[in-house]
């Protein structure tokens, strides 16, 4: 198992996410999201303008996506 932030992921706050493989810290940070943009966080809704704009342009999103992997499979394993 292995952690990272919401902040970490492209968000706005500390909440950490703990999973086995990064596609499902990606989905837990996704339905964090979900719930930020839910409540209006503003500090998570500015987060999202600022990711909606890398996602403009596919490659850049590409590069993003693979760097925040990389970050993850970098992590020690918490067992």
């Amino acid at each position: 198992m292995k952690s990272m932030t919401c902040k970490q992921l492209g968000g706005a706050c500390d909440k950490v996410f703990t999973a086995a493989t990064f596609e499902e810290i990606a989905e837990m940070s996704k339905a964090h999201g979900g719930e930020m943009f839910k409540a209006q966080d503003p500090p998570h809704l500015e987060a999202m303008q600022k990711m909606k704009g890398l996602m403009t342009d596919p490659a850049a999103m590409q590069k993003w996506f693979m760097a925040r992997k990389a970050e993850f499979e970098a992590l020690p394993d918490e067992d």
